[in-house]
Parts: C-alpha cells; sequence; structure tokens
C-alpha cells in the first residue's frame, strides 16, 4: 500500500498553472491513491478516478471531493485527532474551483503524515 507523502501546496499550484493542468492530473491521482493510504481503507484508485471524472464530465469528481473529505475525518479519528464533516467543504470548493480543494485535501495529508 502507498504512504502518504509530504508535499509543497504552493509548488503544486505554481506547477499546475505551468503545466496547463498536466501537473493537476498527477496531483489528482497522488491525492486518491495517498487518501486511501491514509484512511487504509481500498477505494477507488487514483487512475480510475481520474478516469471517471474524465468520462463523467466532472460529475465524479463532486463524488470523489466529498469522498476524500469522509476518508480524511477517518484517517483522523483513527489517529485519534478531532475531525470534522471536510466531505461537505470539498465539495463546495471543488465546485467553486478544484484546484482549491486539491491544496486542502493535501494540507490534511501533510499533516497526517
Amino acid at each position: 500500500m502507498r504512504t502518504v507523502q509530504q508535499r509543497n501546496i504552493a509548488i503544486c499550484i505554481i506547477l499546475t498553472l505551468v503545466t496547463c493542468g498536466i501537473y493537476g492530473i498527477y496531483w489528482f491521482v497522488c491525492l486518491t491513491d495517498e487518501t486511501n493510504a491514509a484512511a487504509n481503507e481500498e477505494g477507488t484508485s487514483g487512475g480510475l478516478a481520474f478516469l471517471l471524472t474524465l468520462i463523467t464530465c466532472g460529475i465524479y469528481g463532486l463524488y470523489w471531493a466529498y469522498k476524500c473529505g469522509e476518508k480524511l475525518d477517518k484517517a483522523k479519528t483513527d489517529r485519534g485527532m478531532p475531525a470534522s464533516n471536510g466531505g461537505i467543504l470539498y465539495l463546495i470548493l471543488y465546485i467553486f474551483g478544484g484546484i482549491i480543494a486539491y491544496a486542502l485535501i493535501q494540507n490534511e495529508l501533510n499533516k497526517l503524515a
């Protein structure tokens, strides 16, 4: 199983913008796999989640953002940390700008790493 890797959020955002979103795809895949690893769950792999988001014209991405919040809450609870209802927050932020949700999810993963 994959481990959670700390990433510099500012660098990830800059790389996503400079590469016209190509790094964002890689980041999305990594976030998905690492969120599954942090929650110790076998969920949809990052590659499959990206493919489903692409096929559904972004609709699966809404579900993905919500599930990432739930998995991060589970990971926090397992580690004895206070958990909030992050699923709703990530869902709303994903609607208004996916990169913002990516940054907050990465911030939570950095705390868990």
